[in-house]
């Protein structure tokens, strides 16, 4: 599955094998999105991550920051990808 973007973010769900690689990923991808200063809206259950990236400051709107994160999310998600 890959991104789907609509007018107010762009949207994805991440699965993984357990639990524990689902908070793996997200613990990799908070400490490079703290380094961006752009914070994902993310929920987990489970084995899964549901994400909605979108710029707070352009009004909710995608901008190359949401992309430029989920290009580094895709990237993380390689390693842990069942």
């Amino acid at each position: 599955m890959s991104w789907t973007e609509h007018p107010d973010g762009l949207v994805r769900t991440f699965a993984f094998a357990s639990f524990r690689e689902a908070f793996a990923f997200m613990t990799e991808v908070a400490l490079a999105a703290e380094k961006m200063d752009h914070h994902p809206e993310w929920t987990n259950v489970y084995n899964r991550v549901s994400v909605r990236l979108s710029t707070h400051d352009a009004g909710g709107k995608v901008t190359e920051r949401d992309r430029r994160l989920a290009s580094v999310m895709d990237t993380v998600y390689l390693r842990y990808a069942p």
